[in-house]
């Protein structure tokens, strides 16, 4: 039986919590691309998953006909919470979007550089003398909460493992605990928000986000800003540390890029790019067809659900040549590891900085390191995909 043949059941038995996706990711995402424009899958009310890149673009970019008010869980857990401006349509999405916008601008992080690259160099000096370390633990799961608590969205820092804990239960832990988990996240949020709420104003996104926006012309809900609120925490902790993580192991196992960066600053950006490219932590998203519509050959109706597979459209050959290779070299990098259209990841900016500071401190402080022998990346895959474990070694 050919690898091809092996993975035949992805096109209409597609299940994006299957542990055969989570562990043959690569393949079955070039198989996808390769061999299946639009795969089908029955689990749950059922869904089709857009693969190529062109198709992916324009169903991202058309949120009239592929809406995302039902939100971004192509199966959602009984119980489960919206998280905004993410399961919103425009115009009342574009609102939030024009608010929040302006705190994670280019020039927003620029004002946060010092500091990252300080967080980044603090937890590297916790572990450099030893000799190892468990990445993950230890750097990638805390540099993001720092940089958003401390920087972005004032929530006690000391309050990060177990919110860090509650979202990745969400995301990946069983089905039955999923909603209560998020529910921990939501409530603890909107307690911030009430302390907030009866404080002075500070001037900072939390006044916004207690302002809120105007809705069909009223103020919107209370809800709304608790649940907008809940977006930033979600994006900010379940999201980067899957591409931080990324970015360490394509560098441990490529002492060829390590050197390329080393001696041209432009590879250090590609790097970047290339990581979130090929570590993308959104793998799919879900959308609603509101029309009868044709995409990659196959006929959607009106009311059925749709996966946007970023990851896979992120390894097209029509926009990437060698997709499957870390290429610091290249002189373009395409991919959809952001998203498309208005729902472009606001954090994209936050996340971009916070590889490269990633990279940058763990190469000046060290500089030569490889994987624990007999070890590499154990992964955990749905809508998202985060790396558990990341074992490094180097001479002390």
């Amino acid at each position: 039986m050919t690898k091809l043949n092996h993975f035949d059941r992805f096109k209409e038995r597609f299940d994006i919590e299957d542990p055969a996706f989570a562990e043959q990711f690569e393949d079955v995402l070039e198989y996808l691309v390769a061999k299946c424009p639009v795969a089908h899958s029955e689990v749950g009310r059922g869904y089709h998953v857009v693969n190529r890149y062109q198709d992916v673009r324009r169903c991202a970019t058309d949120w009239r006909t592929f809406s995302s008010a039902d939100g971004w869980l192509l199966n959602p857990p009984e119980g489960n919470l919206p998280i905004l401006p993410e399961d919103l349509d425009p115009p009342y999405h574009t609102a939030w979007r024009q608010v929040l916008n302006p705190f994670f601008s280019p020039g927003a992080m620029a004002n946060l550089e010092r500091s990252a690259q300080q967080y980044a160099s603090e937890l590297v000096d916790r572990f450099a003398p030893r000799g190892t370390c468990e990445f993950v633990a230890e750097f990638a799961a805390q540099l993001p909460g720092l940089i958003l608590f401390r920087h972005i969205l004032p929530v006690p820092v000391d309050d990060l493992p177990v919110l860090f804990q509650d979202i990745d239960t969400y995301s990946f832990g069983p089905v039955d605990q999923r909603a209560a988990a998020f529910g921990r996240v939501r409530a603890y949020l909107e307690q911030f928000l009430e302390a907030r709420r009866q404080a002075p104003a500070h001037g900072d996104l939390v006044d916004v986000l207690l302002a809120g926006v105007k809705r069909d012309g009223e103020p919107c809900v209370w809800e709304d800003k608790v649940h907008t609120t809940l977006d930033i925490v979600f994006g900010g902790l379940a999201t980067t540390t899957h591409a931080i993580a990324g970015a360490l192991y394509e560098l441990a196992t490529k002492p060829d890029v390590r050197q390329a960066i080393f001696k041209d600053p432009a590879c250090l950006a590609t790097a970047v790019e290339e990581t979130v490219r090929l570590h993308a932590p959104v793998v799919a998203v879900g959308r609603t067809a509101r029309a009868d519509v044709e995409v990659g050959g196959v006929e959607v109706k009106t009311g059925e659900r749709v996966a946007l597979n970023y990851a896979a459209a992120s390894r097209d050959p029509e926009v990437c040549a060698n997709p499957r290779k870390f290429d610091v070299h290249r002189e373009e990098v395409v991919h959809t590891a952001f998203g498309v259209g208005p729902h472009r990841c606001i954090g994209e900016h936050l996340a971009r900085l916070e590889i490269r500071i990633s990279i940058e401190e763990f190469l000046r402080k060290i500089p030569d390191f490889e994987l624990e022998p007999d070890t590499g990346p154990q992964f955990e895959s749905g809508q998202l995909r985060t790396m558990k474990n990341l074992r490094l070694r180097w001479s002390v």
